[in-house]
């Protein structure tokens, strides 16, 4: 079983449908039990920085998620839900962060169209289990204002240009995270969700 977090105002069900295409169990929740239960753990994307720490931390969930990914569980971010696992964000300069990624979240440059909407190419930099399956420069669906500089170069996977290199795709152990949403993508959307599950089931 695949948790979903609910933190009120993520984009919680095209994520979990997509997921179910795919054959999986998918409970959407914001219940401590239901992710210490679960397979692997979802942080889906939309809203913003601030509100969605506010939220995590009224009922705990911040350390639940904590402790699944210490605990070896497969974590996945998508947009907001990757930023999330960064220790900081210019978005609410006053809120800490997940800290499961060292680095910092930042806005697009003004000379952008903000915030970047639309379809965008996905270039490795290095093999994973994901570009095993997806070709070079396939499209993924975008919709941001900020996105992630990690301290750690080598955790990123996947960039996209947008007159500004943007981290895409995020692996470091257990933890992958996605600035594009996959279950927005059509078909290499679905792939990419199948290559990632694959990743980690035995």
């Amino acid at each position: 079983m695949i948790a979903v977090v609910d933190y009120k105002i993520g984009n919680l069900y095209s994520i979990s449908k997509a997921l179910e295409r795919l054959g999986e169990k998918v409970v959407v929740t914001d219940q401590l039990s239901v992710v210490s239960e679960a397979e692997a753990v979802v942080l889906p994307g939309v809203g913003s920085f601030g509100k969605a720490m506010e939220n995590l931390e009224k009922n705990q969930m911040k350390e639940a998620i904590r402790e699944a990914q210490s605990g070896g569980k497969p974590l996945l971010g998508i947009c907001l839900g990757l930023q999330l696992l960064f220790e900081k964000s210019k978005e609410a300069p006053r809120t800490e962060g997940l800290s499961l990624l060292s680095g910092e979240v930042v806005k697009l440059p003004p000379t952008n169209k903000v915030p970047h909407i639309g379809w965008n190419q996905v270039y490795f930099k290095k093999d994973s289990p994901l570009s095993q399956d997806i070709p070079q420069g396939r499209f993924f669906y975008f919709a941001h204002s900020f996105y992630v500089l990690p301290e750690e170069p080598l955790i990123v996977v996947g960039i996209c240009n947008y007159n500004v290199v943007i981290p895409a795709i995020i692996n470091q152990d257990n933890i992958w995270g996605f600035q594009f949403y996959p279950e927005k993508s059509s078909t290499w959307g679905m792939k990419v969700l199948e290559s990632w599950l694959r990743s980690w089931k035995k």
